[in-house]
């Protein structure tokens, strides 16, 4: 280990001053430890590497270089601040720290998964803080018995997720990755694109969900000249919000589906939407339909998709989300997934909810979490998923 280091409590910790410090498996991690301070609390914070990028752009906050902006305030605090990518296996860095971490921060764009057996082994575990929104990589099951609180920074993500529905659904819709692909192959054919190629004035769009971000992609597509916006939601609009996205409210999933042209998925992922778009309900979809899912890829059943695009049940499939691990393997079926024509694939690594203004707004909302938990303040009501052994109304 090369620069100067110090030994404080029997613990070999990097100086500050010296930057980061290279972990031998290839993840890098800044500590921080002050043995003088009676209330010094270690902090655990699993990130993205961001590379080249994040030492170029300091906005790109979320990364492991750039630490969500708190490492020199947390440093002066007298705090322990450990940063690491590496979250996979029990020799991962993650789930070695994880033990004597009382509070710990992950991500949706690059998730420490923390199960149940983990939660056990993290017998000092107070606080677990999403730097964003979709706390569904922590078992609230298991954080709820061990009155750990969990907490999001809830809203930092919808402008930034409403605006990418929009744009997967005119990108499917009027076939613009293969006529792109073309371009950057030096090749030139209007016919085959203009073949798959539509216009989205006429048609009927539907969201499944519509909480903060399906309300503001319906607000967004007033301007398209849609025939219909259609929205289905357990839980009713009030009267004065419902003015604001002329949508008409559809009460059974599948009358829903089978009216339109466009559905979109922004809804929770919980144990009643795990796999919801299988088979059976993509069947119920209109014929040749497009389907964005931006809210958690583990709601459509990823063979299901595949082949519903393949027969034709599905002409155009988008998403940024991995149904079961992050980053998404190599051989996931979404990589290469097509429609007949070859074309109708939409997906993208995870980043719809981690735009530079997002991250500015999540890394914000993260450090007023912490700073709550370290004054003993109430924390915002709308950040809190599981407080007090239980399930945040």
């Amino acid at each position: 280990m090369s620069g100067p280091i110090t030994r404080s409590a029997g613990r070999l910790i990097r100086n500050p001053s010296a930057g980061l410090q290279l972990h031998s498996r290839t993840s890098i991690f800044n500590r921080t430890f002050s043995s003088s301070s009676p209330n010094m609390v270690k902090i655990l914070a699993v990130l993205y590497k961001g590379g080249k990028a994040a030492e170029e752009e300091p906005r790109l906050l979320g990364t492991l270089e750039n630490r969500l902006g708190i490492a020199d305030w947390l440093q002066k605090e007298g705090h322990e601040f450990v940063v690491t990518d590496d979250k996979e296996g029990p020799d991962s860095v993650f789930q070695k720290e994880l033990p004597d971490t009382e509070i710990l921060i992950t991500t949706p764009f690059h998730p420490g998964y923390l199960t149940a057996d983990l939660i056990e082994k993290a017998k000092k575990l107070k606080l677990c803080v999403t730097a964003g929104v979709g706390s569904d990589h922590v078992d609230l099951d298991a954080a709820n018995k061990k009155n750990i609180t969990v907490a999001e920074v809830s809203g930092s993500n919808v402008v930034s997720v409403a605006e990418h529905v929009v744009m997967s659904i005119l990108l499917l819709v009027r076939n613009f990755v293969p006529a792109h692909d073309q371009i950057v192959n030096d090749d030139w054919n209007v016919a085959e694109i203009a073949r798959d190629a539509y216009d989205l004035e006429g048609k009927v769009v539907g969201t499944v969900g519509c909480g903060r971000i399906g309300y503001r992609v319906l607000q967004r597509l007033q301007g398209f000249g849609c025939k219909e916006l259609l929205w289905f939601d357990y839980t009713d609009l009030p009267e004065e919000a419902k003015k604001g996205i002329n949508a008409r409210r559809v009460d059974k999933l599948e009358d829903m589906l089978a009216q339109c042209d466009v559905v979109t998925i922004n809804c929770p992922l919980h144990e009643k939407t795990r796999g919801l778009f299988n088979d059976e309900i993509i069947g119920k979809m209109k014929p040749g339909a497009w389907l964005v899912n931006t809210a958690r890829g583990a709601i459509a059943d990823r063979h299901a998709v595949k082949k519903a695009l393949e027969s034709g049940q599905l002409r155009g499939y988008a998403g940024g989300k991995s149904p079961y691990v992050q980053p998404a393997p190599k051989d996931h079926p979404w990589r290469h997934a097509f429609n007949k024509l070859g074309a109708g694939n939409g997906m993208v690594p995870h980043y719809s909810g981690t735009t530079l203004d997002a991250q500015k707004r999540y890394a914000e909302g993260a450090a007023d979490i912490i700073k709550r938990y370290l004054a003993g303040e109430e924390q915002n009501p709308a950040n809190l998923i599981v407080v007090n052994g239980d399930v945040s109304p």
